[in-house]
């Protein structure tokens, strides 16, 4: 859809309300939480498009033992997941994680009232770090079920859309990717899920329906929830300054086309504006030099607008701002184009991943976000891993879904190989060649992983030896699901970089999501959530959702707050 095409939305004026909520991914569900206590809002969105990060998102929310959780047959508790929780976050201050925990059934119950989404447990879907006391190999992920975008009428044409979309309408969770991904493999389990999704996506055009899965859904069904509570949904309209009148934040100056407004808010205001995904001068001072433009997969305009104005200009502390929920990628076709994403690869069997010497450095299994932690530690320590290659075979291609998009047996695209982001070979020292990586260090890599991989005992990093790897797994390889010797017939290379999903540095916040500043003080009338805060969880990404579970529950407890202290 072109720019032109997109509605306007709610011309901006001078306003009162009780919450303004500056960001429209989680930062809905802020709003749907004061709808339930009788408090008014608005919602300013920066973009033309509404959903922000949440939207291109897999849509996954980690809420430990939540009612969807429980109606289902998963045994987890609040007890099992502090003590996981307690294992994992290292450092991280304990009163904002436990009072995520104690909020979270009471986020997803509100879910379920306020919008027409419908929630389902992605079982199996484990644990980041199910080895830990209290991590669960089941896992605690949820998902919203396929959702027709047309219950939004014309409001759909501003929601955002996802990045990827099935060559045919489909709409694919992602506990159906992982079955999609198996359909040569497990083609029993994997076709009906095939077969169902384009039913849903197919059937559903011929009465009127346009199904949508995974993030797009999710936040599809907020702003169902939020046309139904009619919270104005402002477009293309930034925060300008915030307003702080003795000692409290009252509102903020905004704009919209040119045109500066200001939104008072009588009892609060809440962050929920993301993080600096695409700020690349403040990513390459906090993170990395190495860093590069448009490496992230979060919504393009996440700035940090949020984050930056109240810590220049209300002295609010910040912290883990050299992280970010890092997501090893297909290295982008062209300068400046964005990466394409890699869920399953690394974990399948019948491939591996070297560096540009020509040697494995990691559990190629792991989880994203410590795969991308290992490759800053190493550049940090004089040791960077500067290129990064997707070793495969051919059986590997005639049986998974590459990047999303290059399905089973099909070639890889010719520009791939015309940009050097792929190649192909007849042998070792022919890929060795093409890729310029040393022949004799990647010929002993290719011997030692084909020997480990034989015995299903990866000695040198422990690959599949968890129930998180072996979740991407095969089931059908034996005895490692993540293991198999590759075949000398035809080899090939994909190109990786390090990419994310958005930040997780922020705003320091407290357990009731309010804002604190540099000398440990709350500023009166502000709170941040999801992406906009510093990650509850400190350093760690404890299951798939970690990040929007964050925005969802910390809307509640920010809104709550604000109707049980401001009433």
């Amino acid at each position: 859809m072109s720019n032109k095409e997109i509605p306007k939305g709610p011309i901006a004026e001078d306003k009162a309300v009780d919450i303004l909520i500056i960001g429209s991914g989680t930062g809905m569900a802020a709003a749907l939480a004061a709808h339930e206590r009788g408090l008014n809002s608005l919602i300013i969105e920066k973009t033309a498009l509404v959903g922000g990060s949440t939207a291109r998102s897999g849509g996954a929310f980690w809420i430990p033992a939540n009612p969807v959780l429980k109606e289902s047959g998963s045994k987890d508790t609040l007890a099992k997941a502090e003590k996981y929780l307690e294992a994992i976050t290292g450092d991280a201050p304990k009163e904002p994680w436990h009072a995520f925990l104690k909020h979270g059934a009471a986020s997803v119950e509100l879910l379920r009232k306020k919008t027409p989404l419908k929630l389902f447990w992605a079982k199996g879907y484990s644990d980041y770090h199910p080895e830990e006391p209290g991590g669960d190999p089941m896992g605690r992920t949820c998902e919203a079920r396929a959702f027709d975008i047309n219950r939004l009428g014309e409001e759909s044409k501003r929601l955002r859309p996802a990045p990827m979309n099935a060559p045919v309408p489909m709409p694919v969770t992602g506990y159906d990717y992982k079955w999609m991904n198996l359909m040569f493999s497990k083609p029993l389990k994997a076709f009906p899920i095939v077969f169902k999704a384009m039913g849903k996506g197919m059937g559903g055009m011929l009465i009127g329906k346009r199904m949508t899965a995974g993030g797009e859904a999710l936040a599809a069904g907020l702003f169902a929830g939020v046309k139904e509570a009619e919270v104005p949904v402002w477009t293309n309209t930034s925060l300008v300054e915030l307003i702080k009148e003795d000692d409290r934040i009252t509102g903020a100056v905004v704009e919209q086309d040119g045109k500066k407004v200001i939104i008072t808010a009588t009892k609060g205001v809440v962050l929920a504006a993301g993080g600096f995904d695409h700020n690349l001068a403040k990513r390459q001072e906090y993170q990395s030099p190495s860093l590069v433009e448009n490496s992230s997969l979060g919504s393009e305009e996440n700035m940090g607008d949020g984050i930056f104005n109240p810590m220049e200009k209300l002295n609010a502390a910040t912290a883990y701002m050299n992280e970010s929920w890092w997501f090893p990628a297909v290295a982008p076709v062209k300068k400046g184009e964005m990466p394409q994403v890699m869920l399953a690869e690394r974990s399948l069997p019948g491939g591996f991943i070297v560096n540009s010497q020509g040697k494995r450095f990691i559990n190629e299994a792991v989880d994203y976000m410590s795969f991308g932690q290992h490759l800053l530690k190493r550049e940090k320590e004089g040791e960077a891993i500067k290129e990064m290659w997707l070793i495969f075979d051919q059986k590997y291609r005639n049986s998974y879904i590459l990047a999303g998009t290059v399905m089973p047996k099909m070639a890889l695209p010719k520009e791939w190989y015309e940009n050097g982001i792929a190649h192909q070979a007849e042998s070792v020292e022919e890929l060795a060649e093409k890729t310029g990586l040393p022949k004799e260090a990647f010929a002993a890599t290719f011997d030692r992983f084909n020997e480990m991989a034989a015995k299903g005992k990866d000695e040198d990093f422990h690959r599949g030896e968890n129930a998180y790897d072996n979740y991407y797994g095969d089931p059908n390889v034996k005895p490692n699901p993540n293991l198999r010797p590759l075949k000398e017939d035809k080899l090939y290379a994909v190109k990786m970089v390090l990419a994310d999903l958005g930040t997780c540095g922020g705003l320091v916040v407290d357990e009731y999501a309010r804002v604190m500043t540099k000398d440990d003080k709350v500023i009166d009338g502000l709170y941040a959530i999801g992406n906009n805060a510093a990650n509850l969880f400190g350093r760690v990404y404890p299951g798939a959702g970690g990040t929007i579970a964050q925005g969802l529950v910390g809307g509640y407890i920010a809104a709550n707050h604000i109707a049980d202290t401001q009433n």
